[in-house]
This record gives C-alpha cells, structure tokens and sequence, in this order.
C-alpha cells in the first residue's frame, strides 16, 4: 500500500459515507414527503438513476481530464447535491429531493470508478489486493455514515436536513484528500493511434459478460434488501437507531473483508470466492425470512455485506482480463452502467415491494438474481475447463 492507495482509500471511505447516509435517510424522508406510500424510495432510486445516465459522461471526463479532474469534478457534484437535498427537505419538496439525488448520480458514478483507479496504482502482481484494499476503505463509511445520520437527524428542525449539511462538509474532506492524490498520467493522444476494439466486440467475451452480470447482480440483490431494510424496521416497530446498528454492520460486512479477499482470490481464484458470495446471499435470504427480530435483520444484513464484498472485488478482478489500458474508459463504464441500472430497477423495486408485499416476499424474489448469477459463474468455469481439456 503506497500513500496514494492509502489516499484513495480514505476517499472510497468518505464515498460509502455519502452512500449509507443517504441509503439511510432518503427513503424515510422520501415516504415523509411523498404523495403516496409507494414512491417512497424513489430518492434512492434517484441516486442510482443518475449514476447510470452519467455513466457515458463520466468516460468522457475521465479520457479528457484525467484521473484526478474526473474525480474533482465529482466532488464539486456532491457538494452542490447535497446542498440541494438540505434546501427540498426544508422546503418539504419531494420532486427537487428526487431531482437532487439524480444530479448526485454524477458523484456516484465517478466514485464507482476509485476501485479500477486502485489497480492502476499498483504493479500487476499486487492488483488484486490493491482493489481489495481500497474497498476496505470503505470500513470509514462503515462506521461514519450511520452514525453521523443518527447525531445529524435532530440537528435542525426538519427531520434529517442537517444530515445532508454534514453531507456537503464530507464532499468538501473528500476534495481536500484528492488534491493530494497522484495518478498516473494520460499517455499523449496520437494522430490515428489504436483506440482498441469496438465496445461490442469487449462486450461479447465471456468474461465481460460475467464480470459485468457479477456485479451487476451482486449490486441488485444488495441494493434490493438494503434500501427496504429502514422501512421494513420501520414497519416492525424499530426505532431509526435500531435501523442505523443494522446498517453499520451491513457495510462492516461489505468492506472489512477487504483486508483479505485480494488473498482469498489469488489463493483459491476468482471464480471461487465469487460462487462463496453467491452462497452467503442465499444464506442471507435464509435467515430473513426465519423472522423480523434485531438479530435476523442484523445477521442477515451482515452476511449480504460480506457475499457483495465476494461478488464485487471478483467482478472488478475478473473484468481486467476482459479489455486493453486504451479500451478501459468505455469497458469500465459499460460496467457501471449495468450497475448502475440494475440497482435503480431494485431501488425502485425495494420501496415498491416491501411496502406492498411485505419482508417476506421481498426476500424470496431476490433469490431469482441470485440463482442467476450462480448459473453465469458455472458457465464461465465450464468454459474455462473445456478451453484446457479439449475433446
């Protein structure tokens, strides 16, 4: 770890601290504020709406300014977005709260991107730990993010308004940490210089194909649960305080596998690991349904954490074999397109169901996105062993 992974650790940390706050919060002020019950996660969905329309702008940023203005660029967004969120819950406005979370999207988007960042600071050989170890980073939001929803929720007279304050000096800390980042720099742009295969030629291999549905999925189911977690404790009777415990553990569960996972991957390799998050959300989805106790909502959740942690750093492994250095802007922000719009479906789809369907079903549907993703693992890795045991 050199001092710009650690750097940009702290960064990935400050970002989950935006992200759980506002996972936290958005849905419970989005179903104070909004016209009916239904659209009450329509803030969080908001969010991830916005990260994936920026997606196509945010390749383009990264090509023209490079690492470090790219992500610049981003903080400013957050800085203005929650801003606006602080004046729509002032102002009692669902519409400008839901408008205000798409623009910080953009923030989203750029921040998806710290953990490709990761490898590019790191030689070859240590890729995979660098990845894992920048996520750990997230660990800071871990424990940030709940707690500073739960100090912030008084602090002024409408209900979590000051949170998005404290929102705006966690985008201003994440600025000052950049500034003293150091990426690598741009290779000179040449006359007719190969820019790569086309995105759909990347997009066809096998291995994109099941690194991109691997995070995506693995973020879809995550999001899914997460984002109803708040309203389904609010439903049983659970004070927000209960809710934020559970959440902390949640991203604890996400994140502090981090320290090992680039170990377990190099070990047993990245298939593996990613079939073991395939499991722990089954288990996950297990125990919540066995009840709506603390403990099954906080196991449950934390066990999530853990199998995204799986699914996500072996998705983020696994695509680096998938595209050249010229290919990596357009094939990095394909992937976080697609996830970027499957977790708007499970944003929207979070508030819809748990507040019609109930916790129960809620659970039992995700396991669709599971098993799916259990079946592209099983399809790589039949590949793979028929590519070295020809016939």
């Amino acid at each position: 770890m050199n001092k710009n992974l650690w750097l940009l650790a702290a960064a990935q940390g400050l970002f989950l601290t935006n992200n759980v706050v506002f996972i936290a919060i958005n849905g419970l002020v989005g179903l104070s504020l909004a016209p009916l019950g239904w659209m009450a996660t329509l803030p969080v969905m908001g969010y991830v709406v916005g990260g994936a329309l920026s997606t196509p702008l945010v390749a383009r940023t990264q090509s023209a300014f490079g690492r470090q203005g790219s992500f610049q660029i981003g903080l400013l967004v957050a800085l203005g977005s929650a801003l606006l969120c602080w004046w729509a819950a002032m102002d009692k406005n669902f519409w400008l709260l839901v408008a205000a979370t798409v623009i910080a999207g953009y923030y989203s988007a750029n921040g998806q991107l710290y953990r490709f960042a990761a490898a590019e600071l790191a030689a070859p050989d240590y890729r995979e730990k660098a990845v894992s170890l920048v996520l750990a980073g997230g660990l800071v939001g871990a424990v940030l993010g709940p707690n500073l929803a739960s100090r912030t929720r008084n602090l002024l007279e409408v209900p979590f308004a000051g949170a998005y304050l404290a929102l705006a000096v966690v985008a201003l800390l994440s600025m000052a940490v950049m500034a003293f980042m150091k990426f690598p720099p741009l290779p000179p742009k040449k006359a007719n210089a190969d820019t790569g295969r086309p995105l759909s030629e990347i997009m066809r291999q096998p291995v994109f194909i099941v690194a991109a549905a691997g995070a995506a999925l693995g973020y879809g189911v995550m999001n899914l649960l997460m984002a109803a977690t708040p309203l389904a404790m609010q439903v049983c009777g659970f004070e927000f305080e209960d809710a934020a415990l559970v959440l902390e553990w949640h991203v604890i569960g996400m994140f502090a596998p981090g320290f090992f996972t680039g170990h377990l991957i190099k070990r047993f390799g990245v298939l593996t690991i990613m079939g073991v998050g395939v499991l722990l959300n089954a288990a996950c989805i297990a125990i919540a349904l066995t009840g709506v106790d603390l403990h099954q909502f906080l196991i449950a959740l934390f066990l999530l954490g853990v199998g995204w942690n799986f699914l996500f750093t072996g998705s983020t492994t696994l695509s680096l074999q998938a595209y050249r250095p010229e290919e990596k802007d357009r094939a990095q922000a394909a992937i976080n397109f697609f996830v970027f719009a499957t977790m708007a479906v499970t944003s929207f789809a979070s508030g819809a169901l748990v507040t019609t369907q109930g916790w129960a079903l809620l659970n039992l549907g995700s396991l669709v996105p599971v098993a799916l993703t259990g079946v592209a693992l099983g399809w790589l890795a039949w590949l793979r062993r028929a590519a070295h045991n020809p016939a």
